[in-house]
Parts: C-alpha cells; structure tokens; sequence
C-alpha cells in the first residue's frame, strides 16, 4: 500500500464508527480531507448527522460533501471527532499542527466523548519530536517570545507562506519548533501552557481514546484503555 492508501484505509476504518444522529468532529489534514470525503458519501446515502468542523477549510469541504455543519456556538457536547496527526508515540500521544489548525482541533478534541486519530505508518514514532512542535503564538508577542522559546532546547522558525509569516483561522502566528527527541513531553506542554503570548500547542496529550494507522499489512488500532 502506498502512504495515500495507508491514509484512505485508516480513514475508512474510522468512519465505521461513525452513527446516525451523531455530532461529529471533522479534523483537518490531508488525512483527515479523505475522512470528510468519506462522510459525505456517507451523507448522501442517508446518513444524518452534524459536524463540526476544525478549520475553515474542512467547513468548505464539509459544505461542498453536503455535510450540515455546526459551531461550537451551536453543540456543546460532540459525540466523537476523528483527526489526523504528524506524529504518534506509543503512549498515544500526539504532535499536530502541521496544517496550522491545532488550536481548534484541540479544542474540538477536549469537547469530544471519543478522539480517533487516523494517520499512515510512517506517523507511527517511537518518540516524539523528529517534527517540529509547532506553537501558535498572537503577533504582539511574537518576537519576545522567540528567545524565550529558544532557551527550553529548540530552534524556533515563525512558519511563512509565500514569503509572508502564516495566519491561523484566528489571524495568529505559528513558531515551528525544532526540539529533536522530546524527553519529557507532559513538563514541555505545561511549561508552554505558562508562557504569555502562547495559545496553544502541538502537543496533544491524553486526548486520544483510538488510533487507527494504515499499514502494509491493513489497519493497526490502538486504544487508549490498552495502554499499560
């Protein structure tokens, strides 16, 4: 199987768990656009449900698949939000935010009665950090903050699109972080949580309940209560 079929058939396996009535997260990602696709094949066949999506750009495709789609305005509880991810470790904890959208995932995540991850093998890490953690920072602090980010260990980069800093949905910056191997990422994500002019993180801990990941061999899951 090449990657684009890893990533088709894990986002297959997750879309089983999908039920008729459910509010559903919508990840963002090129994983997570072949999951949207999916339900909304789904929803035209019959299925009904409202989703919820993680960016702008999944609200587009959600749109443009039929999905009816709702804000945070509008639920408060989500049944189950399936995502992507950049990297996984064996303790299911995850790095995101590679797309730019990991402040509404992870608020779309800590909302959801049931996180599924879905990613290709290569995903699969033994630890974390190889990518680099991106942080979404507010403009007014970025400059400050880059010192202060390069004293924890990393390489701090402000990510730029086409020769200007990137934008969040909510008109933010993102510092991609080169840490190499994360040896501790609980006291990184609490230090980072700390830090004025951070908003959020890419480090996604104990949110994961399943972790779907393509292989050669078919889909690999992994579960949250398994984990010793």
């Amino acid at each position: 199987m090449t990657e684009d079929d890893q990533k088709l058939a894990a986002a297959k396996a997750a879309v089983e768990y999908i039920k008729d009535g459910m509010i559903v997260g919508l990840g963002t990602g090129s994983t997570a656009a072949k999951m949207v696709d999916l339900v909304g094949e789904k929803v035209r066949n019959g299925l009904n449900i409202i989703g919820v999506p993680t960016s702008e750009a999944t609200a587009k495709q959600a749109r443009e698949n039929g999905i009816k789609i709702a804000s945070l305005d509008d639920v408060s509880v989500i049944d189950l939000t399936i995502d992507g991810t950049d990297e996984v470790d064996p303790q299911m904890r995850l790095i995101k935010g590679g797309g730019g959208a990991h402040l509404r995932e992870k608020i779309v995540a800590s909302l959801s009665d049931q996180l599924i991850i879905i990613a290709e093998n290569k995903k699969m890490v033994a630890h974390l950090g190889a990518f680099k953690l991106p942080v979404e920072v507010i403009p007014f602090a970025c400059g400050a903050l880059l010192p202060k980010l390069e004293a924890l260990g990393c390489t701090p980069a402000v990510r730029m699109n086409s020769g200007e800093p990137f934008r969040t949905d909510e008109n933010n910056l993102i510092v991609d972080c080169d840490f190499g191997k994360i040896d501790d990422a609980e006291e990184l994500a609490l230090t980072l949580s700390t830090m004025a002019g951070v908003v959020e993180h890419g480090l996604f801990l104990d949110l994961a309940d399943i972790v779907l990941i393509g292989t050669e061999n078919g889909v690999r899951k992994f579960e949250r209560n398994e984990l010793s």
